[in-house]
């Protein structure tokens, strides 16, 4: 099965929004005005939040639409300017397609982030090769270590990108224990699967495969961060550090399938090891780990079918 004939943004609800309040608003429509020049307000609103770890939601005045996300957490500023940051840097090196930014705002309940809204198209087969020829150009810039300059955000979680120069190493010490031991602190992993995945990390260094060079990651490249629209490509929430492509390879897929067009889209551009796909579920267990920390035990028959494969 596969969502070809999705759209992007697929049963949003619109109408009013009931945790849009008036000062949210007010917010929004002085920052964008202030953007464009000239007076804008809101006449229409769909909220997205289903689909995110925070608020969200595309508002227009009728011409002109933005997109926003609102967070109440005390680092939300910090985690804002690190996604917008991220997306500069894939713009930078990687020449890929971005949203404009518009602003990050603090009101008295929380942070705002606000950029200008993409107008997304269906997915068909040409646009699944182009998703896939997009991360293959991410992929094609190189570092020298694994990690980043600075520290980040998957999602709400904070992500260790202090570099290291083995990927083994970095993928278990920056990935997998500190994903794990926040598992452990929400009281949402049994002590049966704490295990497992202490076995898998002494498996490590036969599992993890050949030596890579570190690439450039979207590093949170799930499919619906990857926006189709009649420019191109557009790239959203990233979570950028150097590592081993085939983590953004096995993310593309992690939640829902994906047609064979998005992997002959990035060969077409980049090879892919053929042991990767042996190797898919092993760089998932620390993104489905984080899964049982945002949204609980839910996640943990997917966790544990991905750890038994390496046992």
């Amino acid at each position: 099965m596969t969502n070809d004939n999705k759209s992007d943004i697929p049963q949003v609800r619109f109408g009013p929004i009931q945790w849009l309040s008036n000062p949210l608003r007010t917010a929004i429509e002085e920052a964008v005005s202030e953007y464009g020049g000239r007076k804008w307000r809101i006449k229409s609103e769909i909220d997205l939040s289903e689909f995110a770890c925070h608020h969200c939601a595309i508002v227009s005045d009728g011409s002109f639409a933005v997109f926003f996300k609102y967070s109440e957490a005390v680092d939300a500023r910090r985690q804002f300017e690190i996604e917008q940051s991220g997306l500069q840097t894939l713009s930078n090196r990687a020449g890929v397609l971005t949203p404009h930014p518009i602003s990050i705002t603090r009101v008295e309940t929380g942070t705002l982030l606000i950029m200008e809204a993409l107008e997304a198209t269906k997915r068909g087969p040409r646009q699944w090769r182009q998703i896939g020829a997009t991360l293959a150009r991410i992929h094609r810039v190189k570092g020298d270590i694994c990690g980043f300059e600075t520290n980040g955000f998957w999602g709400p979680l904070h992500q260790d990108n202090t570099p290291m120069r083995d990927w083994p190493t970095f993928f278990n010490e920056r990935r997998l224990e500190p994903m794990l031991r926040m598992a452990i602190d929400s009281g949402e992993i049994p002590s049966s699967v704490v295990s497992k995945v202490e076995t898998l990390i002494t498996r490590l260094p036969e599992l993890c495969g050949p030596e890579i060079t570190p690439t450039l990651l979207h590093g949170d490249a799930q499919q619906n961060n990857f926006i189709c629209t009649a420019k191109g490509i557009y790239i959203i929430d990233p979570a950028v550090y150097y590592a081993n492509p085939e983590m953004d390879l096995a993310t593309i897929d992690s939640w829902q399938p994906v047609p064979d067009a998005f992997f002959n889209g990035y060969r077409e551009e980049i090879p892919i090891d053929p042991g990767f796909f042996e190797r898919r579920d092993l760089w998932r267990v620390p993104l489905y780990l984080a899964a049982v920390v945002i949204e609980g035990s839910i996640h943990l028959d997917r966790l544990a079918n991905a750890i038994q494969k390496y046992l």
